[in-house]
């Protein structure tokens, strides 16, 4: 079986959890690799359905009781998932989290998965920022909200195990969102990055705002090939994942395909 992961309203790595988790992934296997990162005190999340013009889509929402700065993508818009209260400051570079996903029980692949989409997002940030890949910190690659972000696709994607990746054109917004930097472009310049460096296909919707996350984007890198999709397949299951920027259509839409043939 393939995933064909269809991107024409944006991607994220919520969207991208939810999608999988619609699909059937192992939610008992999420929970249990989430528990093990033992950083209970840090985050907690919610798993439900939610309507997306009338489409039930799986929400995938991370809750920080104490508030580290918001992570990259929740930076660019203050309507992406995740909430917030109290403040505290921990910073974590590269190396921090990679430590993080190494003490983490899921299986070598999920690892090295999430590292590399670590490793692309914290490249992409130091070529934006002009810094050296292990001095970028906490609130532009390691806030704690990315990495459950990116283990829980690591380790669903895992789960499903399909034998080829397809992905749409990515479809981002234009304008401007604010960031703690100030005000910045849509496509934001970290996503920029990574569609440059990783070849990845990017077409401008009249949407206003952000609807490809340096997240989301770096999954796409992680994963894409040049392969095109085939002209004819079965579709054996679609997930729906729902997105929290107020755009007019938030969800990320994967397939679970069979070519004809086979």
């Amino acid at each position: 079986m393939d995933l064909y992961f269809e991107c024409k309203s944006g991607i994220s790595g919520d969207m991208s959890v939810g999608a999988l988790l619609d699909l059937g992934a192992d939610r008992l296997k999420l929970d249990k690799a989430l528990e093990s990162m033992k950083l209970d005190n840090e985050f907690s999340y919610v798993i439900s359905k939610k309507p997306v013009n009338a489409i039930m889509a799986s929400d995938f929402d991370v809750i920080l009781p104490a508030c580290i700065h918001h992570h990259h993508d929740a930076e660019h818009n203050p309507h992406e998932h995740h909430h917030h209260t109290e403040h505290s400051h921990t910073h974590r570079n590269l190396d921090d989290v990679n430590k993080i996903i190494d003490k983490a029980e899921i299986s070598d692949n999920a690892k090295n998965l999430a590292k590399e989409i670590f490793k692309i997002v914290a490249e992409a940030e130091a070529k934006v920022h002009g810094k050296n890949i292990n001095e970028v910190h906490f609130h532009e690659v390691g806030a704690i909200d990315s990495i459950v972000d990116i283990v829980s696709f690591a380790v669903l994607f895992d789960d499903i195990k399909p034998e080829k990746v397809y992905f749409s054109t990515l479809v981002d917004g234009q304008g401007f969102v604010n960031c703690q930097h100030g005000k910045i472009p849509v496509p934001v310049p970290a996503v920029c990055e990574i569609c440059s460096r990783y070849n990845l296909p990017l077409q401008i919707s009249d949407n206003d705002g952000e609807m490809v996350t340096p997240t989301g984007a770096a999954i796409a890198a992680a994963l894409y090939t040049d392969e095109k999709l085939p002209k004819e397949f079965f579709i054996k299951k679609t997930g729906y994942g729902s997105g929290k920027r107020p755009y007019e259509n938030p969800i990320l839409r994967v397939m679970l395909i069979e070519k004809k043939g086979e």
